[in-house]
């Protein structure tokens, strides 16, 4: 097994985007962590396929028990991947889920508990693993987003949209944030992929189900043909690999050349022009108030 790579921790590795990413990264010869909870439990099929992978491509892939909704399962994670390699290179934010169904059919505590998966978890895994970077004066933060952030927005999807938008914000105020020390930031920008993840077909639902009974009277079948339409717009080829291809070719730029922000849309809603326009906006205005050189890590 080569260990002559980046030391890469993955959140929610055990299926979809993050265990194809941790694949793609450990064939190109890094140490993959593959964060994934419940690795005795539910995952442990995972957890299994991983070690076999490994063993069959001689690649340094492992599965480690990392509940993002857990702070000190985060802490233990980390502290034992620092414990065995002195450092933490790359870490890859993938954790998420997704719910369908009408907004107002939803209670505040499932719109809390979903941003708690996309977007308080993250805080959980930079407070336990930025320190050793900011130490060290390296380090790759990568964010796997979504074209929902900025693009077409098809209904029944608000509080999914509502926390990758979260996510997406905070990515930002902390690649500014990070410059200084010399830790990147790159944001994944995926579009939809119908196959590949188990997005929809793992997605919650909403508990309030009178009223969701209510929207159907207006939008019966609404989320079939949404997925069907999103399906058809994908062109031949447009595999969930294309995103984990992306962040280990991201990750295997040198150090200070990583890009901001890349988009896998093969669907084209529209993300990449609006962002093109945000992120433009942003190092204009950070040249404006004199903090140019938080657009870029310093070296």
């Amino acid at each position: 097994m080569s260990t002559t790579g980046n030391v890469v921790v993955i959140t929610g590795a055990s299926s979809g985007f993050g265990a194809l990413t941790a694949r793609a990264l450990a064939d190109a010869g890094h140490t993959v962590y593959a964060g994934m909870r419940r690795t005795t439990g539910r995952n442990a099929p995972q957890v299994q396929a991983a070690a076999d992978y490994a063993h069959e491509h001689d690649v340094d892939l492992r599965s480690i028990e990392l509940d993002v909704n857990s702070q000190d399962s985060v802490d233990t994670a980390i502290a034992r991947i620092e414990a065995a390699h002195g450092r933490i290179d790359v870490l890859v934010h993938n954790a998420g889920h997704m719910v369908t169904g009408p907004a107002e059919a939803f209670t505040p505590d499932q719109l809390a508990e979903l941003y708690n998966v996309n977007v308080l978890s993250t805080q959980r895994v930079n407070r336990a693993a930025l320190p050793g970077m900011r130490r060290r004066g390296r380090g790759l933060v990568v964010w796997v987003s979504s074209t929902s952030v900025k693009g077409g927005t098809p209904p029944y999807l608000a509080p999914y949209f509502a926390a990758k938008a979260g996510m997406d914000s905070l990515a930002v105020s902390y690649a500014g944030e990070l410059a200084r020390w010399g830790v990147e930031t790159s944001i994944i920008v995926p579009g939809s992929f119908t196959s590949g993840t188990n997005h929809f077909a793992h997605s919650g639902r909403p508990d309030d189900t009178a009223v969701e009974a209510e929207y159907e009277t207006r939008y019966g079948g609404l989320m079939d043909q949404v997925a069907a339409k999103l399906a058809a717009l994908a062109p031949e080829g447009a595999s969930a690999s294309l995103v984990s291809d992306e962040i280990a070719r991201v990750i295997a730029l040198p150090a200070g050349e990583r890009p901001f922000r890349v988009h896998i849309d093969p669907a084209d809603d529209g993300s990449e022009e609006v962002s093109e326009v945000a992120d433009r906006i942003r190092r204009e205005f950070l040249t404006r108030v004199d903090l140019a050189d938080l657009l870029t890590v310093r070296r």
